[in-house]
């Protein structure tokens, strides 16, 4: 069988190398082309030790990326430069699945919203997919298994590593400024708040901070329940929720981030409950770059392309 090809847009990114790790291990996918404005002209495996061959960078406008008709585009670009990209590929005709990275179609009811664990059964074949963001896949998995039972909107507390924040220089991935520290930031109206509300159709708070680790994301949900609840009546229901999920373990200890790092599972658990049984506390960890962004858009990928969803995933 033919090798299908890939494209990556914004291959420079963090997000964009992890990517690029998978597809070089991927028995089924060739790498088209890696489109990157800096590094144009460069050898690809001069910047990524998994990746062997001739491949290099090219700075690839949207007509470019249609041009080469590849039969996956994956848009790893800030948000609110992804539609030119689409808009090309879609005056081109063919057959080419995008999946976009960004938060600009994750509310466009066009596009299938690539949360495999929790809505896989949405699935239609769509060839227009919308990767969740890093935070808003913690805050789902840590929701949606007991959402029917919840007497108030759940609040979620989250920490990322800087990574989360790009490679563009900001306070927040900047290690110097974060030693020592923990920086608030969108405390009200987050992307991924506004993002978890719409997909779990609930009221979500949440409230991030960067921390100064690198990579991996802490989310620490506080539920309060409708009727008073036993720890294994809410751990039971994550459980059959999750039964055969290879990238989602659930687990009885609320888990570390430390253990989630280059891991391209999430892991869920704590399950801490009051006194009086009507509120619990589930805590959520991910790898912001591999479940959080580039393992779940090769879950996306192989979902579209028709091969096993975990194809070149290590599990």
């Amino acid at each position: 069988m033919s090798r299908k090809t890939i494209g990556i847009v914004g291959a420079r990114g963090h997000t964009g190398a992890e990517l690029i790790r998978l597809i070089a291990n991927h028995p089924s996918l060739a790498l088209a082309f890696v489109s990157s404005r800096e590094l144009a002209g460069q050898r690809l495996a001069d910047h990524n030790d998994v990746y062997k061959g001739e491949l290099t960078y090219v700075n690839l406008d949207p007509a470019g990326v249609a041009a080469e008709a590849a039969d996956v585009v994956v848009l790893a670009l800030p948000n609110g430069k992804a539609a030119p990209y689409v808009e090309a590929i879609d005056k081109a005709g063919g057959d080419t699945v995008i999946v976009d990275l960004s938060a600009d179609y994750r509310f466009d009811e066009r596009w299938f919203y690539g949360l495999p664990e929790l809505y896989r059964d949405r699935w239609r074949g769509e060839k227009r997919i919308s990767n969740p963001g890093c935070y808003a896949t913690a805050i789902q998995a840590s929701i949606a298994p007991i959402k029917d039972l919840l007497a108030a909107p759940p609040v979620s507390f989250g920490v990322s590593g800087y990574s989360g924040a790009g490679t563009t220089p900001s306070d927040r991935n900047d290690p110097e400024k974060l030693r020592d520290n923990l920086m608030p930031y969108s405390l009200t109206g987050h992307m991924h708040e506004k993002e978890a509300s719409r997909h779990l159709g609930l009221p979500v708070e949440f409230m991030p901070h960067v921390a100064p680790h690198f990579r991996g994301l802490t989310v620490t949900t506080n539920l309060y329940l409708a009727k008073p609840a036993k720890r294994e009546e809410i751990a039971n229901r994550f459980a059959n929720r999750y039964q055969g999920e290879k990238l989602i373990h659930v687990v009885d200890e609320a888990p570390w981030v430390s253990h989630i790092a280059s891991q391209h599972h999430l892991d869920v658990g704590g399950f801490t409950m009051s006194a009086d049984g009507r509120r619990v506390v589930v805590v959520a960890t991910l790898d912001n770059l591999l479940k959080g962004a580039a393992t779940q858009a090769m879950q996306n990928v192989n979902r579209a392309l028709g091969f096993d969803e975990l194809t070149a995933i290590p599990v």
